[in-house]
C-alpha cells in the first residue's frame, strides 16, 4: 500500500482506535505458539510438521519470525520523509506490455506473468491462474494494463490464492473467473473458504495448511508451503486467514510460486523438499523502507538469495511495476536485479519478463 492509500485507511482506523482509547504506539508482544492446525482431509508432505501455528487468539503466525508490526509502526512509515521522493517523482519508467494471447491456444507448458502477482500457468495440460487481478484496485493506480482480454480466460482448471490481501485476492476478478469457468477449483490457505465461497461457491474451494497437498487428479500435484507474510482485509481480521506459497509439480516439471514474502529459511526448505525446481517465481518489490517492509516483502538482494536458496534453474521476478505500493521507484527492482545478474550474484538463470510474455519452463 502506498502512502496516499495508507493515509485514508489509517486515518479511519486511528480515529476509531483513539476514540475507543485502544491505540498503542509500542510494538505488540511477540506471539507464542499455543496450538497447531491442518486440514485433516489433506496429506502433509513433511513428516515432522505438526501443523500450522496459532497464537493465543487463534490467529496464524510465521513459524520462524512470529512477531507482528504495530499500528504505530505503520503510522511512523506514513509520516516519515521518503529519501527517494524526488527520484521516484522523476522516474518515468513503465513495464512494456506484450499483447499476445497465442499462449491460450497451445498445449505446451507455459508461464505467463499477467501483471503484479498474477500468473497464467499451463502444466501437463492443466490451466492455472494465480492471484488474479484483472483491473484496478481501490486506492491504487494501475501502471501496466492487463495484457489480454479477460473474456478469453476460459477452460481454467485451478485458481490459486496465496493470501487475502486485496492485491492478491480480488472479488471482482474471482467472480469473473467463476462465471467463465464454472468447473474451476479454487485452492487457498486455511480459513479462506469463508471468504472465497461467497464469490465462487463453497464446494469449489479447498483449504490447506502449510506443507499440505491438495486433493486433485493425477495430472499434477499442488502443495501449499510457508511464506513469511501476514493477512488482513479489515481492522479486526489480522492473520485470521493463512498465507503461503505454492509448488506445482508434474512428472516432468516443477514450478515454485513464492507469493508475498519476506526473506527466511523457508526457501531452503522448499529447495530440500523439491530438489528439481525448474522455475522459481520470486516476489520483489514494495520493500522500502526496509525497517518497515522487510517482514512482508523482499528487496532485490534478498529475492536473489531466496532464488539461490531454492536451487531452482530459472528465476522469474514479480510483484513490481504494476502498482505503487511502497517508497522505492517503480523501476528500481528491475534495475538492481540486472546489476546483480551482471555481478554474477544469481546462481542460475534470471529471466526478467514483460506482462504478457510467454516463458517455457525448460
Amino acid at each position: 500500500m502506498n502512502k496516499s492509500a495508507f493515509l485514508i485507511s489509517a486515518a479511519l482506523a486511528a480515529t476509531i482506535m483513539i476514540s475507543c482509547k485502544i491505540f498503542r504506539a509500542p510494538s505488540p508482544e511477540v506471539p507464542v505458539v499455543v496450538s497447531r492446525i491442518s486440514n485433516p482431509d489433506l496429506k502433509t508432505i513433511l513428516p515432522s510438521w505438526k501443523g500450522t501455528p496459532l497464537d493465543k487468539k487463534r490467529r496464524f503466525m510465521n513459524h520462524e519470525f512470529p512477531g507482528t508490526q504495530s499500528f504505530g509502526d505503520a503510522l511512523k512509515w506514513m509520516f516519515e520523509k521518503n529519501p527517494q521522493k524526488q527520484t521516484k517523482k522523476n522516474d518515468t519508467w513503465q513495464m512494456q506490455v506484450v499483447k499476445d494471447d497465442s499462449f491460450l491456444h497451445t498445449k505446451e507448458d507455459v508461464i505467463v506473468l499477467l501483471g503484479h502477482s498474477t500468473f497464467f500457468i499451463r502444466l501437463n495440460g492443466k490451466q492455472i491462474l494465480i492471484d488474479p487481478i484483472f483491473g484496478k484496485l481501490s486506492l491504487h493506480t494501475r501502471y501496466t494494463e492487463f495484457p489480454i482480454e479477460t473474456a478469453k480466460l476460459k477452460n481454467i482448471d485451478y485458481v490459486l490464492i496465496s493470501h487475502s490481501h486485496y492485491d492478491h485476492c480480488d472479488k471482482s476478478s474471482l467472480k469473473i473467473i467463476q462465471s467463465q469457468n464454472p468447473a474451476a477449483i479454487f485452492l487457498a490457505g486455511l480459513n479462506m473458504k469463508s471468504l472465497l465461497s461467497k464469490w465462487v461457491g463453497n464446494h469449489k474451494v479447498q483449504e490447506a495448511g502449510w506443507y499440505q497437498q491438495y486433493k486433485l487428479d493425477d495430472d499434477i500435484d499442488i502443495i501449499f508451503l510457508p511464506a513469511r507474510h501476514s493477512s488482513r482485509r479489515s481492522i479486526n481480521d489480522v492473520n485470521e486467514r493463512l498465507w503461503g506459497a505454492f509448488v506445482l509439480k508434474s512428472k516432468r516439471k516443477t514450478i515454485y510460486y513464492g507469493g508475498d514474502s519476506g526473506y527466511g529459511s523457508h526457501y531452503k526448505e522448499a529447495g530440500k523438499l523439491f530438489p528439481d525446481i525448474d522455475v522459481a517465481l520470486i516476489g520483489v518489490g514494495a520493500y522500502s523502507p526496509r525497517w518497515f517492509m522487510s517482514p512482508n516483502h523482499q528487496d532485490p538482494q534478498q529475492a536473489v538469495q531466496a532464488f539461490n536458496d531454492t536451487r531452482a534453474k530459472m528465476m522469474v521476478p514479480f510483484h513490481y511495476g504494476t502498482f505503487d505500493m511502497a517508497d522505492e521507484p517503480l523501476s528500481e527492482s528491475e534495475t538492481i536485479l540486472g546489476i546483480l545478474a551482471k555481478e554474477k550474484k544469481v546462481n542460475q538463470r534470471l529471466k526478467i519478463v514483460k506482462p504478457g510474455e510467454t516463458v517455457t519452463p525448460d
